[in-house]
């Protein structure tokens, strides 16, 4: 094993422990934390995010968790503080017009398509656009998400994101690609998020789950 493969190894094996209390993996302590949720989606998240942990300075401290296999009337966004092993937010979240009605089943990486994309993501600044107060993302994963940046793929409030909108409609609002939150919720949610934290969005998409380097986290992945 080469020497930078070795160092990422050890790293990862690092940060695993340090996420670790009294021999309990994070993955456990963030299912019992978020119970409502999809263990094995945070098992996929969790090791997406200790892969990415392992080659980020500063290590992230918070993620981020989007299950678009749920439909958008359910609370399918959660939000962890790792080290505190601690559920922060449970809310609603759109997904992309061209992604479906009520139920996610489409995913695009390409402009002007408005569907979601899947995949990890780091966050970065927050700013005050033609949405509101947002959060711009940077897409970790060729071929699924790494045109988020320059799609304007960001986390922003919406009305349309409401139990009212969805009671009246069948379904919540639907954006542009962003996973828009409510309103109320929009500037919480990214003073938490920003700078560096961590987004994971799943979807059982058969060619994601075989390839994404960070589900399969290898040494040496950049």
């Amino acid at each position: 094993m080469a020497p930078r493969q070795l160092i990422l190894m050890l790293a990862l094996m690092l940060s695993i422990q340090a996420y670790a209390d009294n021999g309990q993996p994070l993955k456990d302590a963030l299912t019992r934390a978020a119970p409502d949720a999809n263990p094995r989606v945070i098992e996929l998240a969790v090791q997406s995010a200790q892969c990415r942990i392992a080659q980020s300075k500063p290590q992230p401290t918070k993620l981020a968790v989007i299950d678009y296999s749920l439909p958008s009337t359910e609370r399918r966004l959660w939000v962890f503080d790792l080290a505190q092993r601690a559920l922060l937010f449970h809310e609603l979240v759109a997904h992309g017009r061209s992604s479906g009605e009520d139920r996610a089943t489409y995913f695009s990486n390409e402009p002007d398509s408005l569907a979601s994309s899947i995949g990890l993501y780091s966050t970065r600044e927050s700013y005050v656009g033609r949405n509101g107060y947002s959060l711009r993302m940077d897409g970790l994963e060729p071929g699924f998400n790494d045109k988020a940046f320059d799609r304007d793929v960001v986390i922003h409030g919406a009305d349309y994101v409401s139990n009212d909108f969805a009671r009246v409609n069948g379904r919540i609002g639907r954006s542009h690609g962003c996973p828009a939150v409510p309103t109320a919720m929009a500037r919480p949610v990214i003073d938490t998020l920003k700078d560096g934290q961590l987004l994971f969005i799943y979807y059982p998409d058969p060619q994601w789950l075989k390839t994404s380097s960070f589900i399969h986290c290898e040494p040496g992945t950049d």
